[in-house]
């Protein structure tokens, strides 16, 4: 019954797509209220369709209805809840549902955000969100089919990938991954819609930035709660390896902080629209491109699923979209509206957004081109090659630099033109700033050339961002008296959107800084000790206290226990286990970590030897890892207060007219 009534729902959401597209396409073409109407209607039916299947599956999940294809592949009897519940983006057909329900979800919002707003624009972007719903339906109530009916059913399933099951971050982590990727589509589909009309006004400039703000949160949050899972779940020590799938995630959030950027001057002063449109639509392709590579299994990689029929469908789905993407740029770019106004120089604000967006460009060319190259070389030669973090890291590591100080930069220049004198005077101090901790890193005895810049960037630019944090503030004291508390709180709330944007700026720094000294001092001991023996790692005394066997439903552990000293302080036990899982044929470390602001010590089981009593351990040292998670919950609280709605006008009451003075403007 739950096979034929959750392919019901999606041949509904299905046919809700195809008229809800037709009729938003149509009523951007014809002006159409009434199109425009139908289009709404049919999106709100997509998200209630796709929402059903997706109820339907996961009732199915936790009642373990073997008679359900899915279920047979990723149920398990012995699963807890909560792995039942995950188990829904665990594997291919499930992971394709859930996207269809995010993006049943997006397309919801974008019609009650739209209902009365944006006639000339907002059919066309309800009809191409739902246009790209048509596919993954189709995927879903085809070749993804998880509502296949099994028959005779099993007894029991091998439960989901035990990747999924070792950490209870895979609650959030492919949620947050997802909301990112998918909700990329509501941005695109918005840009192709100012392209199809010819026009972008102001309020769909800054509806666009609004809309690509949510899923740029959603997506920096995927990758930092990523680097976390590593980090907790695989037991090398370590956060990001340049995975493959790992850069599928980061592509589109580089293009895409890159068009954030970007937008802010077509807001503000009616440029660079064809470049950040370009932006967006790329941003959208590198998402599809991201889905291919985890789906198709054309990767090796702990992130990707198997081989599957999926990847030549999507292979076509997104040479289809860079078609179209390209055609319609080339077509209706001519059609918008001129500039007003060219750049104001090269010590100006835009001039230094421009250079910024080149340097991610770059980025993103860089990690593309290591991440596909081995495919395209296999593809060409027949000859498999792999490109690693070497390569990554030597040309990744310049461009990151590069970033961090023209996030310095950026915001200490004006918006127009300034005299050098006064550009020297807003440097005066950041600069001060670097060259003391670049001071401070040598007295320490720190010798590493790139953690060392990195900091002294990270110091200029966290100047910077507390110097423009407080200037309505201070702006507003030195204008009208008073309070200087209560000056800086009303100068705060009247440009929330640049304090916001600040905020996330703050977060990059405590992530760059936490990165770079990581990685800079990173030291990795191997440790063989018998039971009651003491070795050393760097300054820790770690004692073996005896390992036991932990027994659950659905996996056995072993479970080892070592006590932690420096010099003759006590700091507690650790206990590092190898998790075996009945459809793994390997054990899975599950490492136990020690975090504080200062220093991670991080042990990992290399191997139990229950006959003679031994342990091998490798415990890894590194600084400041705990400032990397600490600073992407920084950045989230900024994207959300980003993001969050407005009254009507009130961005435009906190700021300054265009070429204001730096300080006073409302920038984000």
């Amino acid at each position: 019954m739950i096979s034929l009534l959750g392919r019901a729902a999606i041949l509904v959401a299905l046919a809700a797509c195809v008229v809800g597209a037709i009729a938003g396409i149509w009523g951007g073409v014809t002006r159409s209220a009434e199109a425009a109407r139908w289009s709404r209607w049919m999106a709100w039916a997509f998200f209630a369709a796709v929402a059903a299947a997706t109820g339907l599956m996961e009732y199915a999940l936790l009642t373990h209805d073997f008679s359900v294809h899915y279920v047979t592949e990723v149920g398990s009897r012995s699963s807890p809840t909560w792995v039942s519940i995950v188990s829904l983006w665990s594997s291919l057909e499930g992971s394709i549902l859930f996207w269809a329900f995010v993006l049943g979800v997006y397309a919801a919002g974008q019609a009650w955000w739209t209902r009365s707003r944006y006639p000339e624009h907002s059919a066309y972007a309800m009809g191409m969100t739902l246009l790209v719903g048509v596919f993954f339906c189709y995927l879903v109530a085809g070749v993804a089919n998880p509502f296949t009916l099994v028959d005779p059913a099993p007894a029991d399933g091998p439960g989901p990938n035990p990747l999924l099951q070792n950490h209870i971050l895979m609650v959030i982590h492919p949620p947050a991954l997802y909301l990112g990727y998918v909700g990329m589509t509501v941005p695109f589909a918005m840009g192709a819609a100012a392209l199809l009309a010819g026009r972008i006004t102001p309020s769909w400039s800054r509806a666009l930035r609004n809309a690509m703000l949510v899923p740029w949160g959603f997506l920096t949050a995927g990758i930092i709660l990523g680097g976390w899972w590593s980090y907790d779940v695989l037991g090398w020590g370590g956060y990001w390896a340049w995975d493959p799938v790992e850069n599928a995630s980061l592509l589109p959030w580089l293009t895409s902080t890159a068009f954030v950027h970007s937008a802010m001057l077509m807001e503000r002063k009616d440029q660079l629209k064809g470049w950040t449109l370009t932006l967006l639509m790329a941003s959208f392709l590198l998402t599809i491109l991201g889905t291919f590579m985890t789906r198709s299994g054309v990767f090796n990689s702990v992130h990707s699923f198997t081989q599957t029929p999926i990847g030549p469908v999507f292979l076509a789905f997104l040479a289809l979209c860079l078609v179209f993407s390209v055609v319609l740029l080339a077509a209706r770019i001519d059609k918008l509206t001129p500039p007003q106004e060219g750049l104001s120089g090269p010590a100006s604000r835009d001039t230094a957004f421009l250079a910024q967006n080149l340097v991610f460009a770059a980025l993103t060319f860089t990690v593309l081109l290591g991440t596909v190259w081995p495919l395209l070389n296999e593809a060409m030669s027949g000859e498999q090659i792999s490109v690693g973090e070497p390569y990554f890291n030597k040309w990744g590591v310049p461009l990151g630099f590069l970033i961090v100080f023209l996030m310095g930069v950026g915001p200490a220049l004006p918006w127009g033109r300034a005299s050098g004198s006064a550009v020297v005077q807003r440097f005066l101090v950041p600069l001060g700033v670097a060259a003391v901790v670049v001071g401070g890193s040598l007295a320490f005895g720190l010798r590493q050339p790139w953690p060392i810049a990195v900091f002294a960037m990270s110091g200029f630019a966290l100047v910077v961002s507390l110097q423009e944090m407080a200037a309505p503030g201070l702006a507003r004291w030195r204008g009208k008296g008073g309070s200087l508390v209560g000056a800086m709180l009303e100068g705060t709330l009247r440009t929330r959107r640049r304090q916001a944007g600040y905020v996330v700026h703050l977060g990059v720094i405590l992530v760059a800084i936490g990165v770079a000294a990581s990685s800079g001092w990173r030291h990795v001991h191997e440790l063989t000790l018998v039971e009651g023996q003491t070795g050393q790692a760097g300054r820790y005394t770690l004692t073996y206290l005896g390992h036991e066997l932990e027994r659950e439903a659905h996996r056995t552990a072993s479970v080892a226990r070592f006590h932690v000293a420096v010099d003759d302080r006590e700091l507690g036990v650790l206990s590092p286990r190898m998790n075996n899982y009945e459809a793994m044929g390997r054990p899975l470390p599950s490492p136990d970590v020690r975090s504080v602001p200062a220093e991670d010590l991080y042990l990992s089981l290399v191997q139990v030897d229950p006959k003679s009593g031994t342990v091998s351990v490798q415990a890894v040292i590194q600084p400041m890892v705990w400032w990397i998670w600490v600073g992407g919950l920084v950045m989230a609280v900024g994207t959300v207060l980003a993001a969050w709605p407005s009254r009507p006008g009130a961005s435009r009451k906190a700021g300054a007219p265009t070429g204001a003075p730096a300080g006073a403007e409302g920038a984000a």
